[in-house]
């Protein structure tokens, strides 16, 4: 990476941990072990793009963005730098500034609404808290960013409930981008939606990005979604990362076998094409004892060809290709 890429970097990454602790019941509390959520993930986010964020549920891809907002501060270790501030040691009082730059889009367009509250309140809320814009501007900002999100103005007195999901998650955008802020992590914005709404809510998001030039974390299970909207794509298992790529690079030549894995799984929309779908044996090993070596050689097809190395020694995160990272041991 040249210097002109590290100065356009937004969110630095180093060796990220999230570990919660789990307590044996009784009279005294005592801890047995700990949920290693996200266990030592390093990447960089640059300026103006969206990085893409994928893996299988349980693999601590959510853990990751939240931890990336400081919301985790307790349970967190490793370094989070945000435009050039190390976040990892802020304060509330310090963070509460930091947070009109960071803004999180909801999985659950159903349950991050308050339902007592119209739609103007809701978009209205962030400027009170921030003490920002007058009554009569704050009403006038809300009426714009319900536009920008394909909304009439008049829904402004009406409550989450009278909405469909589609309408709702353009509600929880409209919410996340009413302070302007330079990053988003959107925490599988789609997944709660209809097939149909998605490819909306998608094109709305990328619309977004050009007109705010926002930079984001897109988190998804499935290749097949981030591939519209991400410029670079990192795969996540069971705590680490294991492979980061440009997009076009993910898709037409996957180094890891866990990515190669996903990519087969993508749906082909042509009958006649017959699709050689990659099936991983055995489940997910437990985040609370995370097999030794690579985390994912109790479910690789090539794990047997290299002895010992693959369940005793974790393999280095290491540059491949040019911006083409794996961490396996077949390279």
């Amino acid at each position: 990476m040249n210097t002109n890429e590290k100065a356009e970097v937004l969110v630095q990454v180093n060796d990220l941990k999230v570990h919660f602790p789990i307590y044996k019941k009784g009279l005294l509390l005592h801890q047995i072990g700990s949920v290693k959520a996200v266990n030592g993930v390093s990447f960089q986010i640059r300026k103006g793009e969206t990085f893409g964020l994928v893996g299988e549920s349980g693999c601590g891809k959510t853990t990751t963005g939240k931890a990336l907002l400081h919301l985790y501060p307790n349970y967190t270790t490793g370094d989070v730098i945000f435009d050039g501030k190390n976040i990892t040691q802020y304060n509330e009082k310090r963070m509460r500034i930091i947070r009109r730059e960071m803004q999180l889009i909801f999985q659950d367009p159903f349950s991050s609404l308050d339902s007592r509250m119209t739609v103007g309140k809701l978009l209205e809320e962030p400027f009170i808290i921030h003490k920002i814009l007058s009554k009569k501007e704050r009403k006038t900002k809300v009426e714009s960013l319900l536009e920008d999100v394909g909304l009439p103005k008049e829904t402004i007195t009406r409550y989450p409930g009278e909405f469909s999901g589609g309408q709702r998650q353009r509600i929880g955008i409209a919410r996340a981008i009413a302070l302007n802020p330079k990053f988003i992590v959107c925490d599988e914005p789609v997944s709660a939606l209809d097939v149909s709404v998605q490819s909306q809510i998608l094109n709305l998001m990328c619309d977004l990005k050009e007109k705010y030039n926002l930079t984001q974390l897109f988190i998804a299970h499935g290749l097949n979604v981030v591939k519209h909207v991400s410029d670079r794509i990192g795969i996540m298992y069971l705590g680490k990362i294991v492979e980061i790529a440009e997009k076009a690079d993910i898709y037409k030549n996957p180094l890891h076998p866990y990515t190669e894995a996903l990519i087969s799984a993508i749906p082909v929309p042509d009958p006649t094409v017959k699709n050689d779908r990659i099936l991983m044996q055995g489940d997910v090993p437990s985040p609370i004892n995370p097999p030794k070596g690579c985390p994912f050689h109790t479910r690789c097809r090539y794990a047997s060809d290299f002895g010992g190395i693959c369940m005793n020694t974790l393999p280095e995160m290491k540059e491949i290709e040019s911006n083409h990272y794996v961490r396996c041991h077949r390279y």
